[in-house]
């Protein structure tokens, strides 16, 4: 999720202060550990920030972009079934966590990651993305279990 990069260069690795933990990220990419759909990378990529400035490097944009194409039907479908049958697409227009959840779907053992939390009373084009995608029979996970998995240490 876009709320990912910009929490951990905003809260706690700062890519100016902590280089190795943007190292550590590239090189996950590169592996095709971490990808970010086309949708989700071009929210986070336009900032003018540090951030955005390091999306943006052509090193990193090659490696961190999920190749694939964003499946139109596939993110009808995480519309329909995920959020509301008759929710149309323009009110989800400010959001790309359909694309973010489609895209999840797109492979095998793909797991969402992002800092939302579960609120399972809100509905429809309110609804949070660990509760989408547990409708969708996506895994979930927020940022630290995904370094977790993935053994990020600073040595």
């Amino acid at each position: 999720d876009a709320n990912i990069p910009i929490r951990a260069h905003g809260d706690y690795y700062p890519i100016d202060r902590i280089a190795p933990f943007w190292e550590w990220l590239l090189a996950q990419a590169e592996a095709g550990r971490i990808k970010m759909p086309r949708p989700i990378y071009d929210e986070v990529a336009r900032s003018p920030d540090l951030l955005g400035q390091w999306l943006r490097r052509p090193e990193v944009r090659k490696a961190i972009i999920l190749a694939e194409a964003t499946n139109k039907a596939t993110v009808q479908t995480v519309i329909s079934q995920g959020y509301a049958p008759d929710l149309d697409a323009e009110l989800l227009s400010l959001t790309r966590d359909p694309f973010l959840v489609a895209a999840a779907l797109g492979g095998p053992d793909r797991v969402v990651a992002t800092r939302e939390v579960s609120k399972r009373t809100q509905q429809r084009g309110k609804r949070r993305v660990p509760d989408v995608c547990a409708t969708m029979g996506i895994e979930c996970i927020n940022d630290y279990e995904l370094w977790r998995r993935l053994d990020f240490r600073i040595a």
